[in-house]
């Protein structure tokens, strides 16, 4: 009795129905590509050798069922950087894992970031002498460069108030003199941008003092040109009291309220 055999081909070639006995092998298929190192034959379970037996891929229940066997063809290489991918993907996936553990509890029941800034500040108690010492220090060189600036040395120890003739003592110097001493400004950097800035604050005065002298010169020729009109045209009387009218309105109207625009 012959087996079924149903061989599909690659795309687009149709699908092929082969007879065949059941103690022959896959080499015994008469296909022309079956001995080809460039192309295989496999089931849906297994890839198949030419030695393979037709009656080790019939059903176990039914051996009468058809034998799908699908024509594959071999892709030669490869496209590589696989590894080089999978570090890459590991790389982000250990990146994406959160480090900020301190909303975590202890076994007692205490948050870390609680015990974490405790530990802190326990360390900043311990610190606060040094940095007050480093504070006074800093002020101290400050103020030791301010009196040398100004002639006044006060001597760190008897001895050297002794031995140094040409330093004076805080309590020696007079104040009156220090203060009654004048000292010369030289910053003419400063003193010519003081005088563009005096500058532009008086031309932008003046000339809004002659706008507003323009405006008002404005509105007094309006009403004795509409007066001359009138007495000259009786007729015209009403518009032009009307036009007096509108003008008044005008200058009685407020200001539009600026708007901030954000």
């Amino acid at each position: 009795m012959l087996q079924t055999i149903h061989l599909h081909l690659p795309s687009p070639l149709p699908l092929q129905t082969l007879h065949i006995s059941p103690q022959s092998t896959i080499s015994d298929l008469p296909i022309p590509f079956t001995n080809d190192s460039n192309v295989y034959l496999r089931t849906t379970s297994s890839i198949l050798s030419p030695s393979t037996s037709i009656s080790s891929l019939q059903h176990n229940e039914n051996t009468n069922h058809p034998i799908n066997i699908h024509v594959c063809a071999r892709l030669l290489g490869g496209k590589g950087g696989f590894g080089s991918q999978l570090r890459a993907a590991g790389g982000r996936m250990s990146t994406g894992k959160a480090t900020n553990m301190d909303s975590c509890r202890d076994l007692s029941g205490r948050r870390l970031g609680t015990i974490k800034e405790a530990q802190r500040q326990a360390e900043l108690l311990e610190s606060a002498p040094a940095l007050r010492a480093k504070l006074q220090a800093e002020e101290k060189s400050k103020l030791e460069a301010l009196e040398r600036k100004l002639g006044i040395s006060q001597p760190d120890s008897p001895e050297e108030g002794e031995g140094s003739g040409s330093k004076r003592k805080v309590d020696d110097v007079n104040l009156e003199e220090l203060a009654a001493k004048k000292y010369k400004f030289e910053d003419n950097k400063f003193l010519e941008e003081s005088r563009e800035i005096n500058e532009s604050v008086r031309n932008a005065v003046s000339k809004a003092m002659l706008l507003k002298k323009k405006k008002k010169s404005s509105t007094a020729t309006i009403p004795a040109t509409t007066a001359s009109t009138a007495k000259s045209d009786p007729k015209g009387k009403a518009k032009v009291d009307e036009l007096t009218k509108k003008e008044k309105e005008k200058l009685s109207m407020p200001p539009p309220a600026l708007t901030n625009v954000a």
